[in-house]
This record gives C-alpha cells, sequence and structure tokens, in this order.
C-alpha cells in the first residue's frame, strides 16, 4: 500500500468520472485570501505524476504557469490587444490579419505550455511553401514577441519561437531600380506635373516618401552659406515623417542632405507654384507650411503621390503599375552606386545605419571610388535651369 503523500507535494486520485488520473496542487494564496490550487490530469498515473511535479517545480522556480487552457491563440491576441500601445492602426491591422490567417488556424488551439520548438519548425516549414521569406520572418516576429510578452507575465516558463529559424520562403516581388535613361524620362515628364520637385528630390537624395511628404519649410535652405569656410551648400534637414508620432524612422535617419543644384531649382518652383495656389481667386488654402502639399494646401496622402506617380510614369513610357513611389529611393542608391559612390557613404545618405540593409535591399552595384552624393548627381543630371512653375492639374 502506497504512503501518503507530504505535505507540499500536492495530490493524486482517480476521477471514476471522467476516467482519469487528476493531481492537484496548493500553491498558498493569492491577494484575497484565496488559495490557489493548480490541477492537471493524466490517462495513468504516472503521466499526472509527471504533470504533478512540473507543477511544482514551476512554483518553486517562481513562475506561475499559465492555466491548462491558455492557448497559442490567447496569447498572440493578448499581445495585439496590449503590447503594442502606440503603433499605428494600419500596422495593427496588419498584424491581425497575419495573425489571423497564418496562426490562429494551424497553431491557435495548441495551448502554450505545450508548444515545442518542433511544432514552430512545421509551421513555418509548411508556410515557408506558400510565402515569402519577409513574410515569414514577421510571422516568426509576431509569434516570437506574443510569447516573449507571456512569458514576461509568468505564462510560459520559456520562449520556444526564439529558438527557431527562419526558412526560405519562395520569391517575393524584387524592389526594382531606375536605369539612368529611364529615371531621366520620369525626370523629364514630372517637369509638367505637381509632383515635379518630389520627384527630383525623391530620385536624386533618396530621402523615404514618408519623409518627403512632412518635410515643412523651415526644413529647406536653398541659399547655404557660400561665403563660409569651408562653404556650406544649399541643404534640407530630415527631422520628420508622417508616421505614428511625427518620428522619423529610426535616428539615424535624421540627417541633413546637401541638395543638388536641380533640386534647388525644383524647389523655388515649388514655392512658386504654392504662392500661385494660394492666390487664386475663392481658393480655400490651408497653410501647412509643408513643402508638399495639395492645391489648395494640405499634407499629400500616400494616395496622392501613387496616383500622380503613375500618370509621370505613363508619360514617360514606363509600365505605370510596374513602379512604387519607394522604388525612386531604390533608383537613387542604384546609381550613385553605380556612379562610384561606396557603399559606406550611400548608408549615410539615405539614413541607415550601417550598409547592411543597403547592400541587401537597395544596392544594385559597387564600384570603390569616393565621391559626394550632392557633386555626383550634378554630374548625373546637370542643371536643367528651368524655371517656369506646373500647373496644377
Amino acid at each position: 500500500m502506497s504512503s501518503r503523500r507530504g505535505r507540499g507535494e500536492g495530490g493524486l486520485h482517480w476521477d471514476e468520472a471522467r476516467e482519469r488520473w487528476i493531481a492537484t496542487a496548493s500553491l498558498g494564496f493569492d491577494e484575497r485570501g484565496k488559495r490557489i490550487i493548480r490541477k492537471a490530469s493524466g490517462t495513468s498515473k504516472t503521466e499526472a505524476r509527471q504533470k504533478l511535479k512540473e507543477i511544482l517545480r514551476e512554483h518553486e522556480d517562481g513562475l506561475a504557469s499559465a492555466p491548462g487552457n491558455y492557448t497559442v491563440a490567447d496569447t498572440v491576441e493578448a499581445w495585439l490587444s496590449h503590447g503594442l500601445a502606440g503603433r499605428a492602426e494600419s500596422t495593427l491591422a496588419n498584424y491581425r490579419g497575419l495573425a489571423d490567417l497564418h496562426i490562429r488556424e494551424p497553431l491557435g488551439a495548441r495551448r502554450l505550455r505545450d508548444l515545442s520548438a518542433d511544432d514552430v519548425d512545421r509551421w513555418l516549414k509548411a508556410k515557408s511553401k506558400t510565402l515569402s521569406t519577409r513574410t515569414l520572418r514577421l510571422l516568426h516576429s509576431i509569434m516570437n514577441r506574443a510569447v516573449r510578452h507571456a512569458q514576461a507575465r509568468d505564462k510560459v516558463k520559456r520562449n520556444v519561437v526564439a529558438l527557431c529559424d527562419v526558412p526560405t520562403g519562395i520569391d517575393g516581388r524584387p524592389s526594382r531600380a531606375m536605369t539612368f535613361k529611364q529615371a531621366e524620362a520620369v525626370l523629364l515628364s514630372a517637369r509638367s506635373s505637381p509632383l515635379h520637385a518630389y520627384v527630383v528630390l525623391s530620385l536624386l537624395i533618396g530621402a523615404r516618401t514618408e519623409e518627403l511628404r512632412a518635410l515643412t519649410w523651415d526644413d529647406v535652405d536653398l541659399d547655404g552659406e557660400p561665403e563660409a569656410q569651408p562653404p556650406i551648400p544649399p541643404s534640407i534637414a530630415v527631422l520628420r515623417s508622417v508616421r505614428v508620432g511625427g518620428d522619423t524612422k529610426t535616428q539615424r535617419s535624421r540627417r541633413r542632405l546637401a541638395l543638388p543644384m536641380r533640386c534647388v531649382e525644383a524647389l523655388h518652383q515649388q514655392r512658386e507654384l504654392q504662392q500661385v495656389n494660394r492666390g487664386r481667386p475663392g481658393a480655400r488654402w490651408t497653410e501647412t507650411n509643408l513643402v508638399f502639399t495639395s492645391s489648395v494646401g494640405t499634407r499629400l496622402d500616400a494616395h496622392n503621390v501613387r496616383r500622380s506617380f503613375r500618370a509621370i510614369l505613363a508619360a514617360a513610357g514606363l509600365e505605370d503599375t510596374a513602379w512604387t513611389p519607394r522604388e525612386m529611393r531604390h533608383s537613387f542608391v542604384s546609381l550613385l552606386s553605380d556612379s562610384g559612390l561606396p557603399i559606406e557613404h550611400i548608408s549615410r545618405l539615405v539614413g541607415h545605419s550601417g550598409t547592411s540593409v543597403t547592400e541587401t535591399v537597395y544596392r544594385q552595384q559597387i564600384r570603390p571610388v569616393i565621391e559626394d552624393g550632392a557633386t555626383v548627381m550634378d554630374r548625373i543630371f546637370p542643371s536643367v535651369q528651368v524655371r517656369s512653375v506646373p500647373q496644377d492639374s
């Protein structure tokens, strides 16, 4: 006959109705003085005893284990609801959509405490047959951060997702960069568009589209200080973006960029265009001090930019749906690299913290010649001295 279990060792008993062995552990009292009871069950006494040992071991380690019915779906939902404070609504919607489509169905019902690295590996491998590597990395990040969120709240002992590598997925749409002839054609066709200066700055200084949409005239110096020693060229300060909170993508993205003369001319035209729009009879102009605005002074949104950019592409003889505004930045990097600027200089110009992203995502080719970005762009796209004001369409 087995001896009675000691105090603090929990209890085991057979449940006739459920036909299972039940393990019960008393883990002290909560803040209301109510006894904390944890239970587990098994089809055999050995299985139930093992689960009891796990409960007691976790309690001794100071870890309050999640309830037995706490699932991966619960974990992801808790992170989506409470772990993303301050993020844009579009980001939240994107993460939730990915979780609903790719995590809840295959893994959602799995108990978090039972989730293993093998489960995660199998899930990622299955998804790699239909998703790009970028999407796989994002899914892995969502799972990793959700489980880490649960781990910090004593819902699980360790994060098995962090132990798993992301496999290679299917090829996604590669980012594109314009050739010199294509870029010149786009610059030429943009001269008759209200988006002219926007396109010129995107191609010739490589600012992000969300940075240009937030650019104010206070950030623009079209004169510089030619008499200073050394001379200070015309420049813009990239200090904000249209991202949530108005911050740039990273701290390194806050930078001051010298302006090629073609950019200076385009910005003079942009200022004149705004004066024309501001003074039109009956115009309901909204003063925002933004460099790039609608015909009534309001901030451009991504749809405004994309629509006007496609019209410019069509006029330049390019397939308008094959390009996105952000690929003008890719083109800037590729053109500078092809013209001889080292990758270390290019990464500083585009606001990267190092050369890795520039090399793997943006750069098309490298040639080891040292020159400054504005100097190279003045050589690639010499000043055309066109000062006519494009008419608002």
